[in-house]
């Protein structure tokens, strides 16, 4: 059984958990898809006549290319080309990595690439010796091929700010006197007198005036129902006014707005976030130093044996050579490119593919409610009637919603038309801002608003009734009264209704030893029927935005690798602080932009399937690496020669097949992902 615990307000952590540094280099700063693109098109289209004209494939292959005056340069001129321009990108990452002492992939690349050249021309200029001309130019196509998927696989770069900067209305506009005159929200200052109308944005964060009405402020603070407002109550900039005018005096303007603080935090995270190095660069590191020392452990060896000079060079080379990462520079990008395949037909979004190896170590999966647990708009569940039957209290409610936009009319409307109610006309209808609606139907005037609006006008609701608001406010749902003149009717009770995909979600979860967690801006006794309802393991209610971020450090320093799921701006440092973040498709584009997964079907028994699709994804990238640094055991101490005295002696040419058996294994497993069925596939 789970024991399950909440908290009204999270104590921000005492510790920040330690934030793990960014990379100290960029491989591919600077670099884009098409670039890595259009090298490997023209670079194997160049490849073609310098496989053809080589000497060494003719003699295997048992065929003669044909000669004519120049023939013989087609072969060193073209690779020179191919070694410039598609060289180009891993010769610069080199000249990266080694300024910022963090010797990786392209340094190895480069290395190779460059001994590998140089030999092969020294050789064209008079040198005793083999080119290794043919295994310098597929090596170079391989690694551009391999960078090109492994860059399609990153996505674009994360515009979350800038749609931040979106939620503020372009013109605000300032009371001067009687006058309104139309400014930037930037010229707004401490004090000035702004008017809202309906359906506006607040420009500023700011105290009411003047004027009642319904906020929606859902995407700031996660509440799932609108807000009323009255003189002395704030408004937040960004939030909607949906229903009255109102006059606000600004209390924060420009960066010290709720909303400019969620655009720092958004920053801040985007600074400290974890960021874990891709396995391959990690073993290219370290491959790179053993190839290094072997190459010249190599030589030394044979010099000091009195080898050859052209035997010792030609075996310090393929050393480097065979060394290269052919395999290694695909073992992730293929795994990736099958991973976001198969998860994107099943309406999954990886926007980062470190998400997928991080997902092996996720131990707490945290879910904001509203748009995620939940569908973000509330649904009638109980109808408490005192004098008129249900049916005829949900009439009279449908046709006074039949003229309003609120949220809970929505509800009422759709309620009547699932049960099939037919809705009268009415005659004076008129919206009450703040309090409700209201109109005449058969001479009667009937109100439906607000409970508070009954105590307004003196009448007692009927014991019935009265038990029904209790039990509405018990639970945390929102509550409408029906009354006429002289009696109330009905109450009509709303909450947010749970996604049908939430429990298999949590039960899923749970099954795979994932702990669960809730964070909601919601009253507390909202949290706790959800939470009862779902069986989730901890809750927070009534989280501001930026403690969302300040729970998820909590969790991560208890030593928990956790995993955050949401879709509101005020999610998005959130996401961005956990191990991976989950962004529901319906939600802000701020949410998405911050995120590292995309749900785009909102259903949170997504965040299962890509779970067991990223450990098997991680365990395919294991197993290609594993292969593609493996066979260097073998095959580096027979290019280094050690068994040349048993006549095993591999040349670079053999060398060069070692490294494409090896590709073909690489490819060839990361291809079976295909097949392989999650168990949390809900298709």
């Amino acid at each position: 059984m789970h024991t399950r615990h909440h908290h009204h307000t999270p104590e921000a952590s005492a510790q920040a958990a330690p934030a793990h540094q960014a990379h100290a280099h960029d491989k591919h700063a600077g670099h884009t898809v098409s670039m890595f693109r259009n090298r490997f098109i023209v670079c194997s289209l160049l490849t073609v006549p310098v496989l053809v004209w080589s000497d060494t494939l003719q003699q295997w292959l048992g065929f003669r290319a044909p000669r004519f005056a120049g023939s013989d340069a087609i072969v060193p001129v073209l690779s020179t080309v191919i070694f410039v321009y598609g060289g180009y990108p891993f010769l610069q990452g080199a000249v990266r990595e080694l300024r910022a002492r963090a010797a990786g992939m392209m340094t190895l690349i480069a290395l190779a690439i460059s001994v590998a050249f140089l030999y092969s021309l020294a050789t064209t200029l008079g040198l005793r010796g083999m080119p290794f001309y043919w295994e310098l130019v597929t090596l170079i196509d391989m690694m551009l091929l391999g960078h090109w998927l492994e860059m399609a696989a990153v996505g674009r770069a994360s515009q979350a700010l800038k749609h931040l900067v979106a939620l503020l209305p372009p013109l605000a506009h300032r009371l001067e006197g009687d006058e309104v005159r139309d400014v930037p929200p930037s010229e707004l200052r401490e004090g000035d007198r702004v008017l809202i109308r309906a359906g506006e944005q607040a420009p500023v964060d700011g105290i009411v005036l003047e004027g009642a009405s319904s906020v929606d402020e859902a995407f700031l603070t996660g509440e799932s129902h609108p807000v009323p407002k009255q003189p002395g109550d704030e408004v937040v900039a960004g939030s909607v006014n949906l229903e009255g005018r109102l006059i606000v005096e600004a209390l924060r303007v420009g960066e010290s707005t709720t909303l400019h603080q969620l655009m720092r935090l958004v920053e801040e995270a985007q600074r400290t976030r974890s960021r874990f190095q891709v396995l391959g660069d990690r073993l290219a590191f370290w491959l790179t130093l053993v190839a290094v020392f072997v190459s010249l452990s190599t030589a030394l060896g044979w010099y000091l044996a009195h080898a050859d000079w052209q035997f010792i060079l030609a075996r310090a080379v393929t050393v480097l050579v065979i060394a290269c990462p052919h395999a290694l520079g695909l073992a992730i990008p293929l795994v990736l490119v099958q991973a976001t395949g198969r998860a994107a037909r099943n309406g999954i979004l990886i926007r980062n593919r470190e998400a997928i190896e991080r997902a092996c170590t996720i131990q707490a999966v945290a879910f904001d409610k509203t748009g995620t647990l939940t569908e973000g708009r509330p649904v009638l569940t109980q109808i408490y009637a005192e004098g008129v039957d249900e049916s005829e209290a949900l009439r009279l409610a449908a046709a006074l919603e039949q003229g309003s936009t609120h949220p809970l009319a929505h509800a009422v409307l759709e309620a009547a038309t699932t049960r099939h109610i037919e809705t009268p006309a009415l005659a004076e209808f008129r919206t009450v801002p703040g309090k409700g609606v209201e109109g005449t139907m058969n001479h009667i005037l009937w109100r439906l608003g607000r409970p508070e609006w009954l105590a307004e006008i003196g009448i007692e609701p009927p014991t019935t009734l009265q038990q029904g608001l209790e039990q509405a406010q018990q639970r945390g749902e929102s509550a409408i009264v029906l009354f006429n003149e002289h009696v109330a009717c009905a109450v009509f009770t709303f909450a947010d209704k749970v996604r049908e995909g939430a429990r298999p979600a949590i039960d899923a979860l749970h099954a795979m030893g994932i702990q669960v967690i809730m964070i909601t801006g919601d009253a507390e006794a909202v949290a706790r029927t959800v939470a009862e309802q779902l069986g989730i393991d901890r809750w927070y209610a009534r989280v501001l935005p930026d403690q969302k971020a300040q729970i998820v450090r909590q969790i991560r320093a208890q030593g928990l690798h956790g995993a955050f799921v949401g879709d509101g701006i005020n999610d998005a440092p959130a996401l961005l602080e956990a191990d991976i973040g989950f962004a529901i498709g319906a939600g802000t584009n701020v949410a998405i932009e911050s995120a590292d997964v995309i749900l785009v079907e909102n259903d949170p028994r997504d965040v299962v399937f890509f779970l067991q699709l990223a450990r098997i994804g991680y365990r395919k990238m294991v197993q290609n690496l594993f292969w593609a640094t493996g066979y260097n055991l073998i095959a580096l101490p027979l290019a280094a020669g050690i068994a040349v005295r048993w006549g095993l002696l591999l040349s670079p040419a053999v060398g060069a097949l070692f490294m494409s058996l090896s590709t073909i294994i690489v490819a060839i497993n990361a291809l079976l992902m295909r097949n392989v069925t999650s168990g949390g596939n809900r298709r």
